[in-house]
């Protein structure tokens, strides 16, 4: 049952306490947390938790700035592959990765989880002490079973150095399971896609993450591009400079605070799995397509075997999670049945739990555009001509239904997008700053825009019921917080 206001008191009161506590590090020699924890793929039943033990509380925001190779000798580095001269072209001499603006450096040392419902804080379960993987950056994950569904679990994580009895650090947080197709209650989340450290509009980070917090959603969506291997300051195109990316966007206040606070799925897109436009069988400096993959999905957030799924929010809604990268055929392959972004098994498994699905509203969330409009200089989604034989194969196949919406990160401007004589409507969320938006003209109207603005936010869904009749509202939010447009669907 959705807690009540009492119960959605008592949870805002222990949040406020528990932000106050994790901006208290103590006075120790660490390892910290200075990274937070993630979650990911929850339902009912199972979420998988995420963390890293760090040498320093926060990330170095007083750093050296990196040395930016032109365009040319970009280029020159990605094909020659060389570590060292990649390496030195970007650091200034005397310097380290370490001395770097953002740096967050990796720790040993050993985690202990705690989780317990809010509201039964006496069932608690506790997890034997484990050291942190340092071939894989420092960090750990658990996958916790058994959970119930519907609920608020506080989590607790304590850091130690390895075989010694004094905690050095202690972070909190909490995350809930979706409740079941059963249970009528109103649904909130939110959707957004394509930050990085260089395009945060604040020095704690996306300021939309302080807008999003105070909403509390259920649960929240990135739809990829969640940072950017391929742009400047540094080019990652060694392991330890992707890695170094990572340490510096999850060290940043405002989206640490909202990552262990809300329920989340993490999806992936070119930029963060490789770089733009990419595909399987491709290297971006010294690092291949399958190792860009693993370090994604297996080392810097919660895994999931296939990195799709569908998860039931309750009566009313069903949410799809696409993979858009891992299946893919080259892009510049002619287009014709054998071209696929989704891969066959993917397609299946769409259809097949589509038409089992008896959820009120469908939400189907892709890293991609499904309808656009898009650039015509685009080829890489099934908005572009380049895929249009699957990409129309997916559109009739969905235009049966009365009843999904799409939901697409990856554009940097947001619009909402109904195709004529169909029951198709696409809501692309937009890019998380003002400054990261672009690529449309905002004149550029077509007939098929319900809504556009070139501009940065977020997308907030809703699904709720007014009179017993279920009712699905989706808002464009721009990056203070402030509504800029509606969409209502009622069923």
């Amino acid at each position: 049952m959705k807690l009540n206001i009492n119960q959605r008191f008592i949870f805002t009161v222990f949040l406020a306490f528990l932000f106050l506590g994790c901006s208290l590090k103590k006075e120790t020699d660490g390892p910290y947390f200075g990274n937070g924890f993630h979650n990911g793929w929850a339902d009912q039943s199972s979420i998988v938790i995420w963390t890293r033990l760090t040498h320093t509380p926060e990330g170095n925001t007083n750093g050296t700035k990196f040395l930016i190779p032109s365009a040319e000798e970009h280029r020159r580095l990605d094909k020659e592959a060389n570590p060292e001269k990649i390496h030195k072209a970007q650091i200034p001499e005397g310097m380290t990765l370490e001395n770097m603006v953002g740096a967050c450096p990796g720790a040993p040392g050993e985690v202990k989880l705690i989780y317990y419902p809010l509201l039964n804080s006496d069932n608690k379960t506790e997890t034997d002490w484990i050291a942190v993987d340092e071939k894989k950056n420092y960090t750990t994950q658990w996958q916790l079973e058994n959970l119930q569904p519907n609920i608020k679990y506080v989590v607790e994580i304590e850091a130690r150095l390895n075989n010694q009895s004094k905690v050095s650090d202690k972070i909190e947080g909490a995350f809930r399971t979706p409740p079941t197709e059963k249970t009528e209650e109103d649904i909130e989340f939110c959707i957004v896609t394509c930050h990085d450290y260089w395009r945060k509009d604040t020095t704690d980070g996306h300021k939309i993450y302080n807008s999003m917090i105070k909403m509390f959603p259920d649960f929240y969506v990135h739809t990829g591009d969640i940072e950017y291997y391929d742009k400047p300051e540094p080019y990652a195109l060694t392991e330890e400079l992707m890695r170094f990316k990572w340490d510096r966007l999850f060290a940043l206040p405002l989206q640490r605070k909202f990552w262990t606070q809300v329920t989340s799925y993490f999806m992936k897109d070119d930029h963060d799995a490789l770089k733009n436009d990419a595909w399987p069988g491709q290297t971006y400096g010294t690092v291949p397509w399958d190792r860009g993959i693993e370090i994604f999905e297996k080392e810097q957030f919660p895994y999931h075997n296939k990195f799709y799924k569908t998860i039931r929010w309750g009566k009313d809604l069903q949410i799809w999670i696409t993979e858009g990268r891992n299946y893919r055929s080259s892009n510049n392959i002619p287009d014709g049945p054998e071209k696929t972004i989704y891969g066959k098994e993917q397609i299946d498994w769409l259809f097949k739990t589509l038409k089992e699905s008896d959820a009120t509203f469908k939400v189907i969330i892709n890293a991609n555009p499904v309808l656009g409009p898009d650039r015509e200089n685009k080829n890489d989604n099934y908005s572009n001509s380049k895929y249009a034989f699957e990409g129309d194969q997916i559109r009739n196949f969905l235009n049966q239904f009365d009843n999904v919406y799409l939901c697409n990160g990856d554009r940097h401007w947001q619009y909402v997008t109904h195709l004529p004589d169909t029951n198709l409507w696409e809501f692309s969320c937009g890019a998380g700053t003002d400054m990261h938006a672009g690529g449309w003209d905002q004149e550029d109207l077509r007939p098929e825009h319900r809504f556009l603005r070139v501009k940065g936010g977020f997308l907030r869904g809703e699904v709720s019921r007014e009179n017993g009749k279920p009712k699905l509202t989706f808002q464009h939010y721009d990056v203070n917080g402030e509504m800029v447009h509606e969409e209502i669907f009622t069923k």
